[in-house]
């Protein structure tokens, strides 16, 4: 049972780190990076679908995406959807592609976004506590109904907050190196 307790704890910290790693390849770091057009959705026959399943998309130079749709008529469709987005860019198009420079951030919205990147990391680190705190009631629960003995109950807290520490450390790691990518000019 505290097998399934400590498996159960570490998946959920995975899936934390995961979903931490998604938000923050979002933030612009004054470099193309193709997961900034993720959430970009391009209308397609009536339907609005993902940007990546209408174009090829990537990253020429390190300031420079290029799409490149496979039907031609799909390019104004492209470039309005992202010109739509709230992500500040100013795509520019011809017939074959359509080429978005990514332009260098200002001093203060280097600012601005590592406080984002910092808030992110602080609600992962929420989210890594209160699965430590559900884990930790189920351990104490386990040892109340006497499955376990209580030296089994406190070793299986100790492994509950050294992996709990583990990726807290790990949430400051991928932090820290967001803000350094989003400071480097």
């Amino acid at each position: 049972m505290l097998n399934v307790i400590m498996s159960e704890l570490e998946d959920e910290y995975d899936q934390t780190i995961q979903e931490l790693k998604d938000s923050l390849a979002k933030l612009r770091t004054g470099r193309a990076n193709l997961a900034m057009l993720d959430d970009i959705r391009v209308e397609y026959y009536g339907e609005y679908v993902p940007l990546e399943q209408v174009a090829n998309m990537q990253v020429s130079g390190p300031r420079l995406i290029v799409i490149q749709p496979w039907e031609k008529d799909m390019i104004p469709k492209i470039d309005k959807a992202i010109r739509a987005s709230d992500l500040g860019l100013n795509p520019n198009s011809d017939s074959e592609v359509v080429r978005v420079p990514i332009p260098a951030l200002s001093g203060e919205r280097r600012e601005e976004l590592s406080g984002i990147a910092q808030e992110e990391g602080e609600d992962h680190k929420i989210a890594i506590r209160n699965a430590r705190r559900d884990a930790r009631q189920e351990v104490e629960e386990l040892e109340k109904e006497s499955e376990i003995s209580e030296d089994q109950m406190h070793r299986t807290l100790d492994e509950i907050d050294e992996l709990t520490q583990t990726y807290t450390d790990k949430v400051e790691d991928i932090v820290d190196h967001k803000v350094e990518q989003i400071q480097d000019v």
